[in-house]
């Protein structure tokens, strides 16, 4: 594989980030720090003119520049709409832009710290700010954003693991025996078919412009509340796929968190009751596609350092063993009925 694709970050060292911002027009001070990301690099970056900036470098290959662009203008929309998210700055009348072969956006660093939801009334103060984002989301479509689908986050995820040189390395070195690797591929397979099934049955669930990507580790707090960053998998799909990630617990616990999400929420904004039993199958296409997320980024130095325990055998099993479990939680047939408190078939 060619060392520019397989790392891509290579030659992203300090001088050429503080290179990057100068190349706007933009003072450096020298202060320079990098933050926790994956996917991309960022970087907060000093400027006696301009205060504390962060440079977000996008991966290459992965969007095209319409759909950063298209990323970027969505949460200029949003900041327009005076709603608490990451913005990026424009430069002349740009917001991306490109420095050895890189593709990068500014933005402003906000003041702020982890979110802190388990505080009474924080549930209501995120589904307020969600409503008013997807009432923003709502009033067009993307044009070059992917939509939500079992296509993209489930069966093309699992075929890019299955073949993918992490999965191969493994198997050489005798870390994952090729029988658990049958066994994922036999789970996943099945797992994916009944999300097909019961998305299938869900029948015509709204596709409106979304965060996408809306975990805990993507919103950050202040004395105002919830800060909504990292749209960097904005995409079309139906509104819950913004408001699952938030439910947690036992099943009481999430029938209480539920109803506080909701009631902020619809302040803003309608949802459907039927779009909760999309919950389950958006939750076995994140367990699917994380994983593989991970091996197919094996190669670039970041991911064996982040997740050191995805080569376990160890892992594997459990994460087989999730997969199971999550068919068997779509196959009884039955989901929390959040809305009215019992099971519902």
């Amino acid at each position: 594989m060619n060392a520019s694709v397989s790392r891509p970050f290579a030659e992203l060292s300090p001088d050429a980030v503080l290179e990057a911002i100068e190349s706007l027009g933009m003072e450096c001070d020298g202060r320079l720090f990098a933050l926790n990301s994956y996917e991309n690099r960022v970087y907060q970056v000093g400027s006696p003119t301009h205060g504390m900036l962060v440079l977000k470098f996008y991966r290459p290959q992965r969007w095209t520049d319409a759909q950063i662009v298209e990323e970027l203008e969505f949460g200029t929309e949003l900041a327009a709409a005076d709603l608490p998210v990451a913005a990026a700055l424009a430069t002349g009348d740009r917001l991306l832009h490109q420095r050895a072969g890189l593709r990068f956006a500014v933005f402003p660093r906000l003041a702020a710290r982890p979110a802190e939801i388990d505080a009474r009334g924080s549930l209501e103060l995120v589904g307020r700010t969600l409503g008013r984002m997807h009432a923003v989301g709502a009033r067009r479509r993307f044009l070059q954003r992917p939509a939500l689908s079992s296509d993209r986050l489930g069966w093309q995820a699992r075929d890019a693991l299955l073949g993918s040189r992490f999965l191969e390395e493994m198997t050489r070195l005798g870390a994952l025996d090729a029988s658990l690797i049958d066994k994922y591929a036999e789970v996943s397979a099945e797992l994916l078919e009944t999300v097909d099934e019961q998305i299938g049955h869900a029948g015509p669930v709204g596709q409106m412009r979304l965060h996408g990507d809306c975990h805990l580790g993507n919103v950050l707090w202040n004395e105002r509340g919830p800060i909504f960053v990292d749209l960097d998998d904005c995409m079309s799909g139906p509104r819950i796929q913004d408001l699952w990630m938030f439910l947690s617990g036992s099943l009481d616990e999430r029938r209480g968190q539920w109803q506080e999400l909701a009631a902020g929420y619809r302040e803003f904004h309608h949802i459907d009751a039927d779009e909760l039993s999309l919950i389950e199958p958006l939750r076995a296409l994140r367990m699917v596609h994380h994983s593989a997320w991970i091996a197919t980024r094996w190669d670039d130095p970041a991911f064996p350092k982040a997740f050191p325990w995805f080569t376990s055998p160890r892992f594997w099993q459990e994460h087989v063993s999730d997969l199971w479990q999550q068919l068997e939680v779509l196959r009884s047939g039955e989901y929390a009925d959040l809305e009215a408190g019992s099971p519902r078939a």
